[in-house]
């Protein structure tokens, strides 16, 4: 819940891109609650045009 929440707002209120906002979103959670972690790894798909 905590990194669903920070995304959001990060969403709505930066410019950064997905990535970023995983990493972001992820990184605030793990300052907030015990049970997660800052280790992680983010798999990308590339979307064709």
């Amino acid at each position: 819940a905590y990194a669903k929440a920070a995304a959001s707002a990060l969403v709505a209120h930066s410019e950064l891109d997905a990535e970023a906002i995983v990493r972001e979103a992820m990184r605030i959670a793990a300052n907030i609650c015990v049970y997660t972690n800052d280790q992680l790894t983010v798999e990308t798909i590339n979307r064709e045009s």
